[in-house]
């Protein structure tokens, strides 16, 4: 296989013809268009207005936005006028005709309640994803921003303090906000409705919109309090000062944390984000394979676990060459694990952020289904599904895709929205991926997906943990009481201790709901260690008791920094504890890159 940045002298190569104006292996102003590294986010944006699809963001606001919306607030319309139907024939009839609509009654609300409530549930959580959460964390970071910026605090302990008050100050004034906006809209909401005003719906849009931001604000003003005060009372992000001292009487496990390697399929093809400031090509990747084949061989790792973001946009062309990568490196892949990133899953095109798909398109379940593919081939004998309470009887990933793989073939071969909606189906049930521990206290690995549903290129970074997804991965430690666990996702739960040079660094990448996962994984902190990827640079640290470690690129660097990575070893310590010891530090030669 040809190395695709190695120095191979190729037949016609463009280095033999010194005439040559513009030399195309190092890209042009083309290669910028999504490259936050080069361009600020204001100057994405205004390009996108230009380019993006008006007729797409339409339906895609009108179906993600607009509809839950209005479903939302006419929902105590049709129940009180559903009431007032059944009390008006119970008025009216007498002997039998009663005792008949008194059952109908009965089994009409006992079989219509919850398709009701559950369209309510879901379009209100839908919301809460869209707009709730995320503004909430956007106003949270805003605030911390500003408060960093203005009282200069730098470091350590005090930047945690300043960190707890930014967010009691934030709740509070979005709490204000949101009640002058649910007092504004209350005069013209509308709970009571009736029969003959589903014969004239023109006259409830007003109404159940009104509703629908009123229930919002007033959730928006509770759970921006409860929200505050619980990220303010619970641990700041500090660095770790010290690792804990090995034991030799204590199980070790060595592991080789790798993410964002963001595969391109071309041979000088220029990564998203980086542009022309990052590498071509993939040979930087190839190197350090190479690197860890070396650390292999003079001390043996137990896993490589690569966080994400394997490729850089999803398409077929790149997990052709991360495979093929890997397949040069069967030692190491044989240890591999690997989970989904945002460009994995959620980057619409690659040469245009301005993409849009809609919400029913099953251009993004494709992506999916290539991500379930090469885990499959990776890791599909290893990892196992939750599909019951016991994960030992749980099916591997490979059993558990059996039955879907006729499916997805016919699929990637000729789409079909039907398909594309069982097969979204399945990728949900996927997460979390578990890896049991070998024995009682042993080392168990749970692999999330931590990708919130994007349908729009500018907003590809966002992450969340689905509730569905937090109670089957405390099943799996419950399950294991006495094991360590090694928590793998792509995004990172908080922010680091560490003021941002802008603000951009800081909105639009940590998991939007990461304090309630953080409250989540509280009760079983002590013998978690979280590795995650996404912000390309290296942090080491604890939240609590909770222990935290963020991998860098060893593709695309950061600063004056060589591109490098960790080779990390934990330990089991007393009552289930989990250790961590001094990584090993690795840096990829990028001499050719």
């Amino acid at each position: 296989m040809n190395e695709p940045n190695d120095e191979i002298d190729y037949p016609n190569s463009t280095r033999t013809r010194p005439g040559l104006l513009l030399d195309p292996r190092r890209g042009d102003l083309e290669d910028d268009r999504a490259a936050t590294s080069r361009r600020s986010l204001l100057s994405i944006a205004g390009s996108l207005l230009v380019e993006i699809s008006p007729s797409k963001l339409l339906v895609a606001c009108s179906l993600l936005i607009l509809l839950p919306a209005f479903l939302l607030g006419l929902a105590p319309l049709l129940l009180s006028a559903w009431i007032g139907k059944i009390k008006s024939h119970l008025m009216e009839a007498t002997g039998f005709g009663l005792l008949l609509v008194i059952i109908v009654a009965i089994v009409i609300s006992w079989l219509g309640w919850r398709p009701l409530f559950r369209i309510v549930e879901q379009n209100f959580w839908s919301l809460n994803g869209l707009a709730v959460q995320p503004g909430y964390a956007f106003w949270r970071e805003a605030m911390r921003h500003l408060i960093e910026r203005a009282l200069k605090s730098n470091t350590g302990k005090k930047l945690a303090r300043v960190r707890a008050a930014s967010c009691l100050v934030s709740g509070l004034l979005l709490v204000a906000l949101a009640t002058i906006v649910a007092i504004a809209a209350w005069p013209h909401t509308r709970w009571i409705g009736v029969v003959t005003d589903m014969m004239q719906p023109r006259t409830l849009v007003a109404p159940t919109l009104a509703n629908t931001i009123f229930i919002m604000s007033s959730y928006l003003a509770a759970a921006s309090l409860f929200w505050s005060l619980a990220d303010a009372a619970g641990g700041q992000p500090l660095d770790i000062e010290t690792f804990d001292a090995p034991s030799s009487d204590a199980r070790a496990w060595r592991i080789a944390h790798l993410s964002d390697v963001h595969i391109v399929g071309e041979r000088y093809g220029f990564r998203i984000e980086s542009g022309r400031s990052g590498p071509a090509g993939n040979g930087r990747l190839v190197r350090a394979m190479r690197q860890l084949a070396t650390v292999h061989a003079d001390n043996p790792l137990d896993y490589v676990l690569v966080t994400g973001d394997m490729t850089d946009a999803g398409t077929s062309a790149e997990w052709s060459e991360f495979l093929e990568i890997m397949a040069g490196f069967p030692e190491l892949a044989g240890r591999m694990l690997i989970l989904p990133g945002n460009h994995d899953v959620n980057i619409i095109d690659r040469g245009n952020p301005a993409r849009l798909n809609l919400p029913f398109s099953p251009a993004k379940t494709l992506r999916k289904m290539r991500v379930i593919s090469a885990m499959k081939a990776l890791q599909g004998d290893r990892m196992r599904v939750l599909t019951t309470s016991r994960v030992g009887a749980a099916p591997t990933l490979a059993d558990f895709l059996d039955p879907s793989v006729q499916m997805i073939e016919e699929f990637a071969d000729a789409g079909g929205l039907r398909r594309s909606v069982l097969l979204s189906r399945v990728w949900d049930q996927v997460f979390p991926l578990i890896l049991p521990p070998a024995e009682g206290h042993g080392v168990g690995f749970a692999l999330l997906d931590s990708n919130a549903d994007a349908n729009f290129s500018f907003t590809n970074a966002l992450g969340m943990i689905s509730a569905d997804q937090a109670r089957r991965l405390t099943a799996a430690f419950d399950a294991h009481p006495g094991a360590c666990w090694v928590l793998a996702m792509h995004h990172h739960i908080v922010e680091y201790p560490r003021p941002a040079a802008s603000f951009s660094d800081r909105i639009a990448t940590a998991l939007i709901n990461g304090s309630w996962f953080l409250r989540v994984l509280k009760p079983y902190a002590h013998r978690l260690i979280v590795m995650h990827g996404h912000r390309h640079i290296d942090w080491i640290g604890s939240c609590g008791a909770l222990k935290i470690v963020s991998a860098p690129s060893p593709v695309m660097g950061r600063g004056e920094e060589p591109p490098h990575f960790y080779v990390h070893e934990i330990a089991a310590g007393k009552g289930g504890a989990i250790r961590l010891l001094a990584p090993q530090l690795i840096e990829v030669d990028a001499s050719t890159a």
